[in-house]
Formats: structure tokens, sequence, C-alpha cells
């Protein structure tokens, strides 16, 4: 099977944003590309090299996001990812620069690509209880642990990127038994599915974009909490009566500053929020945002280049 390897160049801040559109449009894979990954593991000394090229210390360089798209579909994905970028682009600032999203197209053989692509994956441990498991691979889980279902087209929010890990590290800590869970911009449904697992009575994902809200029904179904969950195709929380005990909201600072006025009238009172997908020049203008509206910052966690906050009402 010959596949079109559809590559956008970008930067840091937004190629997960990047990756979330590339995701839209196929199954049979995204990666992601970022020297700034490479030198992470070094300085942490997770991995070390003999040698490594000290001009990647220096130079700025494009992040690179590769999707690819089965030949005969590239003629038609290709005006839609084009589309999705530069609405993305519009709403970047100076603050998250977008890069010059360049796109580069070659074709490219695909046999046994996406048995490839799966080797790549291995469970996630995230906190101290939830483990993010592919369904292909079998594991057998410890007597406290939450299996979250990872299924080969999961979107954004496997567990491995910083902003998951911490939302999922926080709900660990802040929910409680019985708790109405709500997340804003539910992307995979990965955290309204391990609240649901961790004993949430009843779970609430809303997303703008109707490919996430499709692809977070189907993961709530795979993973035996459909009776559960309430996935709602809504922007933000418009229109939504519901209260929650605890909230999750893992999209970017400029975003999450537009949610907060809508906070208190979903959020309980004593209830906890749960924010992530911040980065450091948005931190004190979220953080500013919502204890306007009357909540109180009782933690904030870094993990990278991102941040995640937790507020009570």
């Amino acid at each position: 099977m010959k596949f079109t390897e559809i590559t956008v160049h970008t930067t840091t801040e937004v190629s997960e944003l990047v990756a979330d559109i590339m995701w839209r449009y196929t199954n049979y894979g995204v990666a992601i590309s970022d020297v700034k990954d490479v030198i992470a593991l070094q300085n942490d000394k997770v991995m070390y090299w003999d040698y490594m090229d000290e001009s990647l210390l220096n130079e700025r360089r494009d992040v690179l996001v590769k999707a690819f798209v089965p030949k005969e579909e590239a003629e038609t994905t290709l005006p839609q990812i084009r589309a999705d970028l530069e609405e993305l682009n519009a709403n970047c600032t100076e603050f998250a620069y977008a890069g010059s999203l360049e796109v580069n197209c070659r074709e490219v053989e695909g046999d046994d690509w996406l048995e490839i692509w799966r080797k790549h994956f291995r469970p996630i441990h995230v906190g101290e209880r939830v483990v993010i498991v592919p369904e292909w691979i079998k594991y057998e889980k410890s007597e406290n642990e939450v299996i979250v279902k990872l299924d080969s087209n999961m979107a954004f929010g496997t567990g491995e990127h910083e902003t998951t890990s911490m939302c999922l590290k926080l709900l660990q800590k802040y929910l409680n038994a019985d708790d109405t869970c709500i997340d804003v911009g539910c992307g995979s449904g990965i955290l309204g599915i391990a609240a649901a697992k961790l004993g949430a009575k009843l779970c609430y994902l809303t997303d703008i974009d109707t490919i996430a809200v499709d692809s977070a029904k189907h993961n709530c179904e795979n993973n035996g909490v459909a009776e559960l969950t309430v996935v709602a195709h809504s922007d933000l929380l418009n229109d939504a009566n519901i209260k929650g005990d605890i909230m999750l909201a893992n999209i970017t600072g400029e975003i999450l500053c537009r949610l907060a006025p809508s906070i208190p009238k979903n959020l309980k009172k004593g209830g906890t929020l749960i924010l992530s997908g911040i980065i450091e020049s948005r931190l004190e203008m979220v953080i500013s945002a919502f204890t306007a509206q009357g909540l109180t910052l009782t933690e904030q966690i870094r993990e990278g280049e991102w941040y995640a906050l937790a507020f009570k009402l």
C-alpha cells in the first residue's frame, strides 16, 4: 500500500496542536520530530550519547510533524489540512509562534507501517494508579491499577505528553468517589475515561471538534464506561447546566482565559478545577483570569515547558 507522507514545519509550542489536526485525517500514524526532545533526554540524564553535535544546542530548528495518508486520499485531505493550519495560525500569537507551517509531501511505501508504528507504544504509568495500555498489548494489571485502553487511532491525549500526564496526576489526587467530573475540550476522552474508572459517578465530556467527539464516544465504549459518560459537541460549556465536583481543561492559555468567566456556573462550591496546556508566558495571565472569578490557586506543577494548575472554588 502506498502512502503520502505529509510533513508540516512548526514549533515546539504548537507541535501538539498541529499533530491533533493531522490525526483528524489519518488512522495510520502521526510523528513529531523535535530536537528539543533529544536535548531534554540528555539534560535529564535519561539517555547518554558519546557525541552530540553542539549545533543542536544553538540553532533554531523546525519541529516536523508527519502524517501518513493513503495515497488515494491525499488529494482531498491536503486542502482540508491546509485550511485547518491556516485557522490555527490565525489563532496563534507572538507568544505561541506557529512557525512557517510549510507543508511538504512525498510518496512512501506503507507496507507494515501500522505494525511498526504500534511497536513504538508501551504501557504508560501515570501517577500512582493510572496505566495507559495500547489495546493490542497484553498487560496484567496490579490490584490497585486503573487501565485506560488506548485505541490505535487515539488522537492527542495518550498520556505521553506532559499536559495530559499532569492532568492525570492531579485528577488522581483530587477526585473523590461519586464525584461528577467535567472535561472541557476532551479530545480523545482519556481524562474523562480515567475519571470514570477512578470512581466518578458521571463524566461530562465536551469538544468543539466533531471528530474528537466521535473519537471520545468510541473510546468510552471501548473502555466500558459509556454508561458513566456523556460526550457533547459544544464550544466550551455553552448551554450546559451540569455542575461538576471536579473540572478539567487541557487546552491553551488563551482559550482557558476565555473559559474563565463561565467556570463558577458549572463548578460546585468547594469543587476543584484542573487546568493545563499553559506555557510560561501565559501562566500569570491564566492565574489572574481564574482568581478574578473567585477561585483560589491550590497547586502549581511543571513538566518540561508546560504548567498545570489546580484551583478551588
